[in-house]
């Protein structure tokens, strides 16, 4: 039975903040976004907890772990909470609604703000989005920007995005840019979870009668699986395909991944992975360019031998409507080359 001052998932955006109060493990493997993590027992201190009640008794846990979260609630009380004002409204949740989140949710409440609590925690955010995701992706008309790597498709979302379209930009909630080079240094990706959380987020802020611009993918970026009913939709969609002339891919796709080029020991590991797909020799050939410093020679062989042949037999086999697909040609890219085309698209 909820509680008088729990709420549902489709409550969440009359909230002011989204308060998770689990240990920061949990709150790393997957949250709702937006969400703070505040929480009332961190890592040690719920291990801790869980052991007191297994070789103690729950009664010396509990007494434990009172201890340890009302200190962890003056903790953010005093920082974190400090300057919220007195009309300040926050949603708390946990792991399954319980302790935790009524714990932290009962003194904010005693302070005079408007807390609340989900009802079922993390457990039922899980449970609903999942189910979500079943329809969700339906709803939409989409858009897919096709074309061949170094052809400027998540630029072209960007310049989309800033034009006020509805952009789902999945490489950039996946952090990766979806190749064999398309880590992002420093930046790991999301869990599973976490991405599909992302993914959620932003489909249920679209509004149905207008159009989603979406670049082609496969089913997996980098390591995470795109959601499957929204993956079908992206493959039954209008396609467009983008071209811009080879040696400008080039000038690209050297400015875009200069990190790479940095970097010639990281470079050469990622590109042994292709020894499978291709020849010895060719991988080879490859090593000694990067060795030469041969940029401009690496990205065209690179091009012609590995990611356009790719790229045909993917797209050609997952996107039925590529062959119909409307040409939006980028002489330039650029920043301004790009706020063009999107402007033309936009218009069409």
């Amino acid at each position: 039975m909820r509680h008088e001052n729990s709420v549902n998932l489709a409550q969440i955006d009359d909230f002011d903040e989204i308060v998770d109060v689990r240990s920061p493990a949990e709150f790393a493997l997957d949250h709702i976004p937006g969400a703070v993590s505040c929480p009332v027992l961190d890592d040690e201190e719920r291990a801790r907890v869980g052991t007191v009640y297994k070789q103690v008794s729950s009664f010396s846990a509990r007494k434990l772990g009172a201890a340890l979260v009302a200190r962890n609630v003056a903790r953010h009380l005093e920082t974190h909470f400090a300057s919220r004002d007195p009309h300040w409204k926050p949603l708390v949740y946990c792991w399954r609604g319980g302790k935790r989140s009524e714990s932290m949710a009962h003194v904010l409440r005693e302070v005079g703000w408007h807390a609340a609590t989900l009802d079922g925690g993390y457990q039922s955010y899980r449970r609903d989005l999942l189910r979500q995701m079943e329809e969700l992706p339906a709803r939409f008309d989409y858009r897919v920007v096709c074309g061949p790597t170094g052809s400027g498709k998540s630029r072209l979302l960007q310049a989309l995005a800033a034009q006020g379209a509805q952009v789902l930009d999945l490489e950039a909630l996946a952090r990766h840019r979806g190749s064999v080079l398309g880590d992002l240094p420093g930046d790991p990706q999301p869990t599973q979870k976490m991405f599909e959380s992302r993914v959620w987020d932003t489909l249920r802020r679209f509004t149905a009668g207008a159009p989603v611009f979406v670049e082609a993918e496969s089913r997996k970026v980098g390591t995470l699986r795109l959601p499957p009913v929204l993956l079908q939709r992206m493959n039954g969609s209008r396609c467009i395909r983008v071209e811009a002339p080879a040696s400008e891919r080039v000038r690209f796709l050297i400015v875009e991944y200069r990190h790479l080029l940095a970097d010639a020991a990281w470079l050469k590991q990622k590109l042994l992975r292709l020894v499978g797909l291709h020849s010895r020799s060719t991988v080879e050939r490859w090593m000694a360019q990067i060795d030469a410093g041969e940029w401009e020679t690496l990205v065209c062989d690179l091009l012609a031998s590995h990611y356009d042949p790719a790229y045909r037999r993917s797209m050609g086999n997952s996107y039925a409507s590529l062959a119909d697909a409307s040409l939006l040609p980028l002489a330039r890219l650029d920043d301004a080359g790009f706020a063009a085309a999107a402007a033309s698209l936009l218009n069409r």
